[in-house]
């Protein structure tokens, strides 16, 4: 996964439930036994030379061929919305999680870590009481909102709910200064839209999804005691505030080719001149930080247009605004029928989804959200082997010396630039399964008293941890996901590449695999990350993760030129009838897959020279390479999950990214005896080499 930005995540105003703040833990004590069932596991998805289809080419279909038998034997569960590789790990994640939050509910004396991760499950498994409080652990927020009947009242209270972790409108936090990444700075950014992008307000395509959207404003607000009538006149309130914040907004597409939007360094008396009818100055300070000589105001366009509104629209429109973001974000964590209604149209709805996550499931995910780290520690105690590490740790060293070889030999760019790139290989920093140093969370008070309490907690303890950031140097031992996590990052203001523990598993990674396998899995994905750091934005970043040009022209323009060839690439995917991947919104992740695969086959050549190759099944060697990159993409999506993906996704959905890369390279090829022609082959103008 790119995380173009820390900021793009640590950010985003008005978060659904599944972006909430990140956290660690405090220390477990030492006497504490966790255990681990393995039996109780679901199955890891390992490539079986069963599920080929050889009824079909793998140099005309290679998705087909490697993937199909799977993919018809394996539907998308009720409550998913997409079913491949990466969820089968985390099915196995959560199943692990499960038996952990148990014990630690259970357990009458659990202390840190454990006695934050049992309040939240306790709480949270408790039905009964969260049905019986109804709406109630909100009532202090709703008086709040329904006594806003001014404009200074509603800029005052929008100081006094984000200092609580509770901003709906825009996001406002830490992340490395882009001209100093030593040191963090206050970042701001856009919010407060309701669906998943600006076009949603605006495109025909989407007319229906809007609709949808409105008539869930109307139910969540009739839910909470708002009379029907009235309800449906605050959801048109609701969807015309929203449209005036998405006409100011920018779309995704174009913030994830340019990173340069997030950086826009301005005095908070500057700012404050850009939107008079909303001081940062008096914001900062109302967050307890220190009030900076500069931070950056991100998107500028979107908080001028926030100005104009506080003048502009009722304060009942306002409230309508805020009432009900602020019971929308709450539902996951309210009684039965707010949990439905926030399903039906946030899961079903808009992705395809067809049941509701059981109970426990939901609540896991709860705690990911508002306490990863706390449970990640538990969770590496029983289920991160020493030796996945150790040979982690091998695979990056011959990872980062293939990347190294790869870019030594770039015929296309010139000694200067070379030079640069060599100087950012050498500062990567690799972390491998969980942090060395956990934080501590001392100060957190959960219970058993109620589960929203705990979210509300959580939310104000980890936002005030954040803007304990502010101001001051980046600890760089801090990670941006819990080892729980089955995913991967790269971050480019610390140039650093992160595989949580959870992804250290087939068929990514097997310690007990050839080298093959391994290569053509994790070595793929640590290439991938490595790659990152060379790809459209993150090229923008230099050896220390600072902003700054470290190409000649004449470099850059070859390497757009490379590029714009990938774009069209992608472009001709067709994902479903008439709805063509977006070549310019994937390309990021299309260029670090075409660099780490290519980088990942070096390096298993590398580190097989001299080996006999015996074939394994009837395959070889670089076959098997292949056919486990193909299986790591494997992936049946729901239609409307497709369709919200390749609208948003900075991804290009599964089936494209098993062909798009192997199609470019020659080794591909030679390995299944590709013809000129066939489709897995491109060669001349359509071949693309890039890293």
């Amino acid at each position: 996964m790119l995380l173009s930005l820390a900021v793009a995540a640590a950010l985003a105003g008005c978060a659904k439930k599944e972006e909430a703040a990140k956290a660690d833990a405090v220390a477990t004590p030492a006497d504490t036994a966790l255990t681990l069932d393995e039996s109780k596991l679901p199955p890891v998805n390992r490539f079986a030379v069963g599920d080929l289809d050889v009824s079909k080419d793998a140099c005309t279909d290679f998705g087909g061929y490697v993937n199909g038998k799977w993919l018809a034997a394996n539907p998308i569960p009720g409550d998913r919305t997409s079913w491949g590789a990466f969820e089968m790990l985390n099915e196995r994640s959560i199943a692990v999680q499960r038996q952990l939050a148990e014990q630690a509910a259970a357990n009458a004396k659990a202390a840190g870590v454990e006695k934050i991760v049992g309040d939240f499950f306790a709480t949270g498994m408790d039905a009964e009481k969260i049905n019986a409080q109804g709406v109630a652990p909100l009532k202090p927020q709703l008086d709040a909102i329904a006594a806003l009947d001014s404009k200074d009242k509603i800029v005052d209270y929008l100081r006094t709910s984000a200092a609580k972790g509770e901003n709906v409108l825009f996001g406002f936090g830490p992340e490395a200064d882009f001209k100093d990444s030593k040191n963090n700075i206050a970042y701001t950014s856009q919010g407060g839209l309701g669906l998943p992008d600006k076009p949603y307000y605006f495109d025909a395509d989407k007319k229906d999804k809007l609709a949808a959207y409105e008539q869930h404003v109307a139910k969540v607000l009739e839910l909470s005691g708002v009379p029907a009538a009235d309800a449906a006149k605050q959801a048109k309130d609701v969807v015309a505030f929203e449209t005036r914040l998405a006409k100011a907004s920018t779309d995704k597409k174009t913030l994830q080719r340019d990173v340069s939007l997030y950086y826009n360094p301005i005095s908070p008396a500057d700012a404050d001149k850009l939107t008079p009818n909303f001081s940062w100055t008096k914001f900062i300070e109302s967050q307890g930080v220190a009030v900076p000589k500069m931070f950056s105001l991100a998107m500028p366009d979107f908080h001028k247009e926030v100005s104009k509104m506080l003048d502009e629209v009722p304060a009942t429109q306002w409230q309508s605004y805020l009432r009900f973001h602020t019971i929308d974000q709450a539902s996951p964590f309210l009684s039965d029928a707010f949990v439905e209604e926030n399903f039906n149209f946030y899961n079903k709805t808009m992705r395809g989804q067809k049941e509701l996550k059981e109970r426990g499931k939901r609540v896991l995910a709860t705690i990911e959200q508002q306490a990863g780290e706390a449970l990640g520690q538990m969770y590496v105690k029983v289920a991160f082997p020493p030796e996945s590490k150790a040979r982690m740790q091998e695979l990056v060293k011959n990872m980062s010396e293939s990347l190294k070889g790869r870019i030594q030999n770039l015929a296309w760019m010139s000694d200067d630039t070379k030079a640069k790139a060599m100087e950012k290989w050498a500062a990567f920093t690799p972390k491998i399964g969980y942090p060395d140093k956990w934080r501590e969370w001392n100060g957190l008070e959960t219970s058993r008293d109620s589960y929203l309490g705990n979210v509300l907690a959580a939310n104000e303890f980890n936002y005030k941890w954040m803007m304990g950031k502010i101001g001051k140097p980046v600890d760089r031992t801090e990670w941006g996901m819990p080892p729980q996590m089955v995913n991967a990052y790269y971050n480019p203001l610390q140039n650093e590449i992160v595989f949580p523990a959870a992804i250290l598993q087939p068929p990514f990674f097997d310690p007990n695999a050839d080298d093959a396998t391994n290569y053509g899995g994790i070595g793929a994905v640590i290439g991938h990350e490595m790659t990152h750091g060379y790809d459209d934005q993150g090229s923008r970043f230099g050896p220390a993760g600072n902003f700054e040009v470290w190409w000649t022209d004449a470099d850059a323009k070859s390497f757009t030129g490379r590029t714009d060839k990938l774009v069209q690439q992608f472009n001709g995917y067709e994902a479903a009838p008439g709805m063509k991947v977006k070549g310019d919104l994937t390309l990021g992740e299309n260029i670090a897959d075409l660099g780490g695969l290519a980088t990942a086959y070096d390096a298993m050549k590398k580190a097989t020279e001299g080996k006999p190759d015996p074939k394994t099944d009837g395959l070889t060697r670089d076959q098997r390479f292949f056919l486990n990159w193909g299986t790591v993409w494997r992936r049946n999506f729901t239609p409307d999950e497709l369709k919200l993906r390749v609208n948003t996704d900075e991804h290009a959905p599964a089936n494209f990214r098993a062909v798009g890369a192997p199609s470019n390279l020659p080794a591909f090829a030679a390995a299944f005896s590709c013809k000129p022609g066939q489709p897995m082959v491109r060669e001349g103008d359509q071949q693309v080499v890039i890293w």
